[in-house]
């Protein structure tokens, strides 16, 4: 199976799809599921930490999907990184992504409708990406 992302083509079984935008959000016409995991996402993060990230992408492999976001730090964070204290940023990035696991978890396991086995993530503060992982159980007639 190969990895499938919002801004290319997906490919279900043998068949391809090519993945469209609307021109107000990003967001996959046909792509329902992509979208709503992205959507889910962009809402916690925003909710938790503020600003609402750029640049969502959604990587679905199998059993794992891949979230990455851009530009996820604040003016404050970002002049704590130009000050050097970048450890300080991620380390409280990280205990707000540890607080959202809940919610995130219950997220994707409503839309995918399979159980989350465990979920990762990794914060970079120089350049400003954040990674989730969620690992899931066996397929479901969901198709994503």
């Amino acid at each position: 199976m190969g990895v499938y992302s919002l801004r290319t083509r997906a490919r279900f079984g043998n068949e391809k799809r090519l993945v469209m935008y609307g021109t107000e959000i990003d967001r996959p016409l046909g792509g329902e599921p992509l979208a709503a995991i992205s959507n889910l996402v962009m809402r916690l993060v925003s909710e938790y930490t503020a600003p609402v990230p750029t640049k969502p992408r959604i990587y679905l492999n199998d059993d794992v999907i891949n979230v990455v976001l851009q530009d996820t730090l604040t003016k404050g964070e970002l002049r704590l990184v130009r000050d050097g204290e970048s450890e300080l940023v991620i380390s409280t990035r990280l205990s707000f992504l540890k607080t959202m696991r809940e919610d995130l978890i219950a997220g994707i396991e409503e839309i995918t409708g399979r159980k989350v086995r465990v979920s990762a993530n990794h914060m970079a503060a120089e350049p400003d990406i954040a990674v989730e992982t969620f690992v899931l159980d066996q397929p479901t007639a969901v198709r994503l």
